[in-house]
């Protein structure tokens, strides 16, 4: 119910005047303060774990196949393959930005559908075989041996780019190690020497082909829907949170409502913040059934992005969004008015850099693999990227993701219950006396 401003509040002559507020240091002060720390803090925590991904890389997951049957070469049976795969895993790289898994062909078919591998670089079957065709007289025209580069955009775009570029420096590097070994054998014509054209070729023999090892739908934003559903679930759960808060509050008469001219002040009623903070995450936990499904119906029906297990997709999609809601909800109940800047933090501010679906974890500083830890939207983009892209395998992160939220939940309720419970039990009250 609306109310005009009581009469104190109405202009009159001899009110303060706005230059005269603006000139007290003390208005200044606390506002200043704290959006000065807030602009700092995101563009450290922002700015801090892009600036240089290709610096920061360490240790990407990188298969290395060797498929290579061997072939008899100068009357010996020889497999060359195993001669790449060694001299690419044992290579120097300072920097460790590749961390080399040697794998049969299906181990690593298994871990590119998994999501456990964010690249593969295979030598394929014939691999000897076309290397000692090179150059010989048997064809005039022989096949180039090729390594495959095999990518796996489910991993995101860059993680997937990274490791394709990887795998191809690997593969020139043992091209031309390869070339000078076959040059130092090649065969000559009348005037005895090899001619150009097989000089060039053999000095560096090795063709590249780039393959999608695990490919996903044309509609997955090339590896990065899952990232922004996340997103989407994460705000839904914080601004719903939020709203909820001061929803509730002001239903209470713990708070004033102003929308516009209108001013609203409902009658307080004797609640305990106990008690209050029950009510305001039950209509957190009702409401994340709704925005979930809802986010559903417009990411997967209205726009037409690639999903599959929808009830999985939703089910997961609301405990992810509710435990949101329960976390903000506790973090107003026990820092009160700056609670929504501290949940910024925890649900946006330090999660967003330290998710690890934009830029991999791997080419993050250490302080962000550490956030992403137990940060929040790192657990359920990786349980999200599993539903949409791995076929909501259990090792591609899913189990995980599930776990966190459980443990995402008993801390919130954990830590809501014990600040609103303690601020009871001292007699920190929000009841304000009537005025007559």
């Amino acid at each position: 119910m609306s109310s005009p401003l009581p009469p104190a509040d109405r202009p009159r002559p001899g009110q303060v005047r706005p230059l005269q507020v603006l000139r007290n240091p003390k208005i200044w002060m606390f506002p200043t303060t704290i959006v000065s720390l807030v602009v700092v803090g995101l563009s450290i925590f922002y700015m801090g774990g892009i600036v240089n991904p290709n610096g920061n890389l360490h240790r990407l997951p990188v298969g290395l196949v060797n498929a290579d049957r061997g072939a008899v070469v100068s009357g010996r049976q020889t497999v060359l393959g195993a001669q790449i795969t060694d001299s690419i895993a044992t290579a120097a790289d300072p920097k460790r930005q590749a961390s080399w898994r040697r794998l049969d062909q299906a181990e690593a078919q298994d871990q590119l559908a998994s999501g456990k591998l964010d690249g593969v670089l295979e030598v394929p079957p014939g691999f000897t075989a076309a290397v000692a065709a090179l150059g010989g007289t048997g064809t005039a025209n022989p096949a180039r041996p090729t390594l495959n580069v095999l990518t796996n955009p489910g991993v995101g775009s860059l993680a997937s780019s990274f490791a394709s570029t990887i795998n191809q420096t690997a593969a020139h590097q043992a091209s031309l190690e390869l070339g000078k070994t076959l040059t130092a054998t090649a065969p000559t014509v009348a005037d005895g020497s090899a001619s150009s054209a097989t000089r060039l070729l053999l000095a560096d023999p090795i063709a590249v082909s780039v393959q999608v090892g695990h490919p996903i739908g044309t509609h997955s934003g090339l590896g990065l829907t899952a990232f922004y559903y996340t997103l989407l679930l994460v705000l839904a759960g914080f601004m719903g949170g939020n709203v909820i808060s001061n929803g509730v509050d002001v239903g209470l008469g713990y708070a004033d409502s102003e929308i516009g001219p209108w001013h609203t002040r409902r009658p307080v009623v004797p609640i305990n913040r106990t008690r209050t903070l029950l009510v305001k995450w039950a209509m957190s936990v009702a409401v994340a059934a709704l925005t979930s499904g809802l986010i559903l119906l417009v990411c997967v029906v209205l726009l037409g992005m690639d999903a599959s297990h929808l009830w999985l997709l939703w089910l997961f999609s609301f405990c992810a969004s509710a435990t949101v809601g329960l976390g903000v909800q506790s973090i107003n109940a026990a820092f009160g008015g700056i609670g929504q800047l501290v949940s910024m933090f925890v649900f946006i501010v330090l999660a967003l850099p330290s998710s690890g679906a934009t830029i991999p974890l791997e080419a993050l500083p250490g302080f962000y693999r550490w956030l992403a830890v137990f940060e929040p939207m790192r657990q359920l983009s990786g349980g999200l990227r599993a539903i949409l892209y791995f076929d909501a395998r259990a090792d591609a992160g899913l189990t995980r993701a599930w776990i966190m939220i459980a443990i995402g939940v008993v801390v919130a309720l954990g830590f809501g219950l014990a600040a609103a419970s303690y601020y009871d039990r001292k007699g920190l009250h929000r009841m304000v006396p009537e005025t007559s």
